[in-house]
């Protein structure tokens, strides 16, 4: 079931309190972001032909919020917006102070392109099937309604023209074919070896490039239910499986946690739970209160940037590099979560808040599911000699968004755990971006089904992590097992864990090594655990693929995803470095983002430190990735390491059984 939140009534003749102060990590309300456009709107440089790409709350500073929480010290709620001026052809961004109702800045960025826009989308698909030159080449493909045409609106890369990236707003949209209701998976034929350049700024094509027919794959994609029994469709089955019985989730008492706007208290774990446009879920001020003390592990974690090379060199594909959250925005795509489908036991949604491209208030009703789960088995103990066992479930507070990026689908899940874990999970499904060929089997791609194939390519994931590992002033060591020396290691069985420091940015720039069981403690400088002697600390442990990215130097995909060419990478603080590609990615040739954060080599032990792992999901497609693929998981670990002096979960009480739950010896209590 969802839960919601409800306000009390103020009695007759009683005295309302005042409001408690909005908390300075609250995300824009929707009130909030239309004041924030209808104050700038007022600005004489602003006129009707620029256009909102994004509002969002501009985050005070880490001083300010931590003034806040400990003295309640007013914090001016500030937003941020980011602009295109079309007539102009210009990227603005702007800051307006919503307590003071005042326009704080205005300024242009040169030589940069903002993420891709629905209005743009929208536009975009007219324009090209409107196109003579697009509709005789359809025809060319048995194509004579160009209404049938659905356009994916693939951002450009970098199109090496010689006025790119400043004066013109490219595109390089992917063409489908989707001929009727029966038929509704346009990936199931796509457009092969078309090639449309257009200008949205001036919502004009420049250029149509067809480098060849190649007949449509014949046979449907769907993937529902009812369609799949269509003997035309690819796969089809005779006859659909009967249900399942049920799995019914329970907690009639509730959930464990409590909300308050979008702060949340849950076990020993407190945080704030955040929303941007561009990043979409972003968790803040993590803490755990260990035996009464109330202990920071994290200042902001989020996904700073989702980048996915192709490796196909054919015409249609060899620069399809898409940045999804830097070129179009994850949280504008989020969907809006459905109980029982997406989501599964006793729910509690958190709307979100974008903009429009007029600046108004959009909302994603049930944005963000937060619940709880079972997470099996905590720690358990039988002693042989009594037959006796103590156990402890553990559980997990379970916080998660869903977005729809074009043919993808990515749900991105933050986990704590009563053990004092976190962990993060990237979600792949949707369908595969896929092309069509005739004659030799593909190459570079995998045979789906007549005609059609997947294209190779890469998901990766950059992570930020804003550590506070007991405050602020941390460091970060590399571990991993080294066999000892032969003089020591007589038996030829011994080896140990070495531990080094990253003293400098160039130094963390790390490359991981699952054979030696390679991971990383980021540790409180200053802090000594008294149990150990060692300083207290988190130990960051990545799952998944290890790959690193296969596109040679010199293309586009090396030169605009250096990011992805290290699985870690360790930086000082520094406000404005929160994307792994850079803050504007549409057209940038490359360098930014972390390789050009790393390159001031600024130190790092005993720092305000961000860590940013690199998570890689490497896809050569299976013919069971289509019509529409099964989850793909990628993710990490970050779990105590020194941080506290024995199990954190040895104070936490044993479940009441469920009748026949543990046997006759179990003493679970």
């Amino acid at each position: 079931m969802t839960t919601e939140s409800t306000t009390a009534e103020v009695g007759a003749g009683a005295a309302a309190e005042p409001a408690a102060p909005v908390h300075p990590l609250e995300p824009l309300a929707a009130e909030e972001i239309g004041t924030a456009s209808s104050l700038l709107k007022q600005h004489p440089e602003v006129h009707d032909e620029c256009r909102f790409v994004f509002i969002e709350l501009k985050e005070p500073t880490k001083s300010a919020v931590q003034a806040f929480d400990a003295e309640g010290t007013p914090v001016s709620r500030e937003a941020f917006l980011l602009l295109r001026d079309r007539r102009q052809q210009r990227t603005l961004e702007a800051v307006v102070d919503l307590t003071q109702s005042s326009v704080v800045s205005l300024s242009e960025v040169p030589d940069v392109q903002p993420p891709m826009a629905e209005e743009e989308f929208l536009f975009c698909e007219e324009l090209i099937r409107a196109d003579p030159r697009v509709q005789e080449a359809l025809v060319k493909r048995g194509v004579t309604d160009p209404s049938h045409a659905i356009v994916d609106k693939w951002a450009a890369g970098y199109t090496m023209l010689e006025d790119d990236p400043s004066a013109r707003r490219i595109s390089r949209p992917l063409l489908f074919i989707c001929a009727d209701q029966d038929d509704p998976n346009g990936y199931a034929k796509p457009v092969e070896n078309l090639i449309i350049t257009v200008d949205l700024d001036k919502r004009e094509i420049l250029a149509v490039d067809d480098y060849g027919v190649v007949e449509l794959p014949p046979k449907k994609g769907n993937y529902s239910v009812e369609t799949i029994i269509d003997p035309e469709n690819s796969p089809h089955f005779d006859q659909v499986r009967e249900p399942m019985k049920p799995i019914e989730i329970s907690q009639s008492q509730g959930p464990s946690f409590i909300m308050d706007d979008h702060g949340i208290a849950w076990a020993n774990w407190k945080l704030r739970i955040g929303f941007t446009p561009r990043e979409g879920l972003v968790l803040h001020n993590i803490t755990y209160t260990d035996r009464g003390t109330e202990r920071p592990v994290l200042y902001r974690a989020s996904l700073s940037e989702m980048y996915v090379p192709y490796g196909d060199p054919g015409h249609t594909h060899w620069n399809k590099n898409v940045f999804d959250e830097g070129e179009y925005g994850l949280g504008g795509m989020a969907n809006s979560l459905v109980l029982g489908c997406d989501c599964l036991g006793e729910i509690t949604y958190l709307d979100a808040h974008v903009c429009n491209q007029d600046g108004e208030p959009v909302t994603i009703d049930n944005a963000i599911c937060i619940h709880e789960e079972d997470a099996g088995i905590g720690w358990k103990h039988t002693d042989y000699r009594t037959g006796e066992a103590e156990v402890r479930r553990n559980r997990r507070l379970v916080i998660s968004i869903f977005t729809t990026v074009g043919n993808y689908d990515y749900g991105f899940y933050w986990y704590l755990y009563l053990d004092g874990s976190i962990e993060f999970e990237a979600k792949l499904t949707g369908i595969l971006s896929t092309g069509a060929f005739d004659g030799e089997r593909p190459q570079y791609g995998t045979v789906l089904a007549p005609g059609l194939y997947g294209p190779n390519h890469q998901h990766f994931f950059g992570m930020r992590l804003d550590m506070n590992v007991d405050g602020p002033n941390n460091s970060v060591y590399e571990v991993q097992a080294e066999v000892a020396p032969s003089a020591e290691n007589v038996w030829g069985n011994a080896w140990y864990e070495s531990k080094t420091l990253l003293r400098t940015e160039a130094e963390g720039q790390r490359v991981a090594d699952p054979l030696r069981g390679r991971s990383w403690i980021i540790a409180n400088a200053e802090k000594v655990n008294p149990a150990t002697g060692n300083n207290v600390g988190y130990k960051l442990e990545l799952g998944g693929s290890m790959a690193l990215p296969l596109a040679q130097p010199g293309s586009q995909q090396y030169n605009r995803g250096g990011f992805t060419r290290k699985h870690l990478w360790v930086t000082a603080f520094k406000e404005r470095e929160r994307y792994a590609a850079g803050e504007y990615v549409p057209q940038n040739p490359g360098g930014d983002g972390l390789p050009r954060y790393a390159a001031a080599d600024r130190p790092l032990e005993g720092a305000d430190l961000v860590v940013w792992p690199i998570l890689c999901a490497h896809h050569a497609p299976r013919p069971e990735d289509w019509p529409v693929m099964p989850v793909a998981r990628v993710g990490f670990h970050l779990k105590p390491a020194g941080f506290f002096d024995g199990n954190p979960m040895l104070d936490y009480p044993a479940e009441t059984p469920a009748a026949g739950c543990c046997g006759g010896v179990c003493h679970c209590h």
